[in-house]
């Protein structure tokens, strides 16, 4: 029987995320041969093929994707491990907000992971817009928040995490391959319908700057604060969104400037603390810059 090291495990789950050895090879402070060759060891370890490659793609294959999530829960396990004793006991209460897309995709793990590092701390998670969010941590309501910001305004004391590339998102009738074109043609009749939180929010204005510059009518058929119902909106068919590209759920189709769909620059995902944070919620910033990594 043969070990798995946990730097290979690291390595094919960059891989299988961000599809490309160049930002794995990034990620993980590797070359791209490097990469390439912990792939194949991994590969030769559980004796199958983990990726189908060709010169554009990079894509698990089924027992790819068996492995990932094992893959997954072995990373946070030796991680929890080693933070429950490499890091002093610490006692307190954290109040935490994050949008509820962030929430939804990555919280969960992350907190239990927490939790179970550090049994004594006491979490109070609440999920809101940004807006809101910016505004509690200023009121005195929150430790500690989750942000998503425009690259170039970003609040002078937030941590960025993460830069989160945005694609355009429509509902299941639509292929990946429909091209903008066909979409641009129904607008020019009926301005095209689009589903979005209301202002201010990141992704709302990169949907209608990009809009605006091409000159393309557009209106807001259907406003919601919540992820859970812009989604359900799209499902229905009731326009497009836009969404981070690793955000886009099953049954929706994500789509980019590949297709002729207008580019839509980034969001920077952030995190905002106090001013003199105390050492649970220094505890959790820390917690959550390192474990993110495994999820990018």
């Amino acid at each position: 029987m043969h070990d798995i090291d946990t730097a290979l495990l690291r390595s094919f789950v960059s891989l299988a995320e961000t599809r490309s050895f160049s930002r794995t090879a990034e990620r993980v402070g590797r070359s791209q041969s490097a990469v390439s060759t912990q792939i194949r060891k991994l590969e030769d370890l559980v004796g199958c093929t983990l990726f189908d490659r060709d010169k554009r793609n990079v894509r698990l294959t089924r027992e790819g994707e068996v492995l990932l999530g094992y893959a997954r829960q072995m990373i946070r396990l030796s991680d929890t491990m080693l933070d429950r004793f490499r890091t002093p006991e610490i006692a307190g209460e954290v109040r935490f907000g994050s949008p509820e897309d962030f929430a939804t995709r990555y919280l969960p793990e992350i907190l239990a992971a927490f939790a179970a590092a550090h049994p004594r701390i006491r979490l109070d998670v609440n999920c809101d817009l940004t807006l809101h969010l910016i505004d509690g941590l200023k009121a005195g309501r929150y430790d500690l928040i989750v942000i998503k910001q425009d690259p170039d305004d970003l609040h002078a004391d937030s941590i960025r995490l993460w830069r989160e590339h945005l694609v355009w998102v429509g509902g299941p009738e639509m292929s990946p391959e429909t091209p903008f074109a066909e979409v641009a043609e129904a607008a020019s009749a009926d301005p095209l319908p689009l589903v979005l939180s209301p202002p201010p929010c990141v992704y709302r204005a990169r949907a209608t700057r990009a809009l605006a510059e091409i000159g393309l009518p557009w209106t807001v058929a259907y406003s919601s604060p919540s992820f859970a119902g812009a989604v359900a909106a799209v499902k229905a068919g009731l326009g497009f969104t836009v969404l981070p590209r690793t955000m886009v759920p099953e049954g929706l189709v994500g789509f980019d400037s590949r297709r002729g769909w207008p580019a839509l620059s980034d969001a920077e995902i952030c995190l905002l603390s106090v001013p003199r944070p105390d050492p649970a919620t220094d505890a959790l910033a820390g917690f959550i810059r390192e474990r993110v990594q495994t999820y990018r």
